[in-house]
């Protein structure tokens, strides 16, 4: 059984700030502090969210640091709630140096991040069986220069998932339907990077929803990235798909037709920018909970009450 222990949180609540992927640079670290300080939340800076690899300057400290991190922040039960401060890449490393049995003792809390946190999502729904929030990360121009996609991240950290409903002006239904399902996904790039992670096979997505987006990859990476979640059977018995965006993937035209070329073919219900990942505007969405796609006129996914 999934809990959707997802917050809302209250003001003056201790909030972790952690980096399990790629540092964040110093003067967007203190602007989002700032912004957690200004929702009135305490935050706490973990050593990741200013540590150096000794070899990588891609990674934000070592892998043992950054699990260590993570690990820390969640079992501490004097924090809130753990906020991501970037992605990038390092997820994918240090996620098996994570201590399962601990982690799954501690009492649930918002997690939150998007991009190559994905990797960490996966894990904390299907290791732990928790909820997660996917959102842009804190300490990145992508938020802090956005005001709607600030005030989508206040809205779930403050307000209850249960009932909200996320759409976008450019949202468009490829192919028609309803879904109800299990919230599933994240970004592209990071779900065909841990398949068969953990030495486990696929995780069993029947009758799930499924989002996916993903930032910087060429139309033709996406296609080889698609086909290998359709071979290795990653959206056997999926319900539905949501799109979200796709900046600096070329031509959005050609990743449409890519996406109708691979995925129409599901049968499935297909929804194309439903407003989440790396563009503008982007909405936090909730992962691991129950909801509905709405693949029509205007199409919308709704959390279940």
């Amino acid at each position: 059984m999934t809990t959707t222990e997802l917050g809302p949180l209250s003001p003056g609540a201790r909030v972790a700030l952690v980096a399990p992927s790629g540092p964040p640079p110093s003067e967007l670290l203190a602007r989002s502090l700032e912004l957690l300080v200004e929702w009135g939340l305490e935050p706490v800076v973990y050593p990741s969210a200013t540590a150096e690899h000794p070899r990588a300057r891609y990674l934000a400290g070592s892998d043992s640091q950054r699990a260590a991190d993570l690990q820390d922040a969640w079992c501490d039960e004097t924090i809130d709630a753990v906020f991501c401060a970037r992605g990038g890449y390092g997820s994918v490393r240090m996620i098996d140096l994570l201590d399962h049995e601990a982690l799954a003792a501690a009492t649930p809390k918002p997690l939150c991040g998007s991009s190559d946190v994905t990797g960490i999502h996966e894990y904390w729904l299907e290791r732990l069986g928790l909820a997660t929030w996917f959102t842009p990360m804190t300490a990145t121009a992508d938020l802090l220069d956005d005001p709607d996609a600030v005030e989508s991240l206040r809205r779930a950290v403050f307000e209850p998932a249960s009932g909200r409903t996320f759409t976008a002006p450019d949202a468009e239904t490829i192919v028609a339907g309803e879904a109800h399902g299990r919230i599933i996904g994240g970004n592209l790039s990071l779900l065909a990077m841990t398949l068969g992670a953990h030495g486990r096979p696929v995780a069993d997505h029947s009758g799930c929803i499924a989002l996916l987006e993903d930032v910087d990859e060429e139309p033709y990476r996406l296609d080889g990235l698609l086909t290998s979640l359709l071979r290795a059977g990653w959206f056997d018995g999926v319900a539905g798909i949501a799109l979200g965006s796709w900046k600096g993937c070329g031509d959005l035209a050609e990743v449409r037709a890519l996406a109708e070329e691979l995925l129409a073919p599901l049968g499935i219900p297909l929804v194309w920018e439903l407003g989440f990942g790396h563009g503008p505007r982007a909405s936090s969405v909730p992962l691991g909970v129950q909801g509905t796609l709405s693949a029509g006129p205007t199409p919308e996914l709704v959390i279940a009450g």
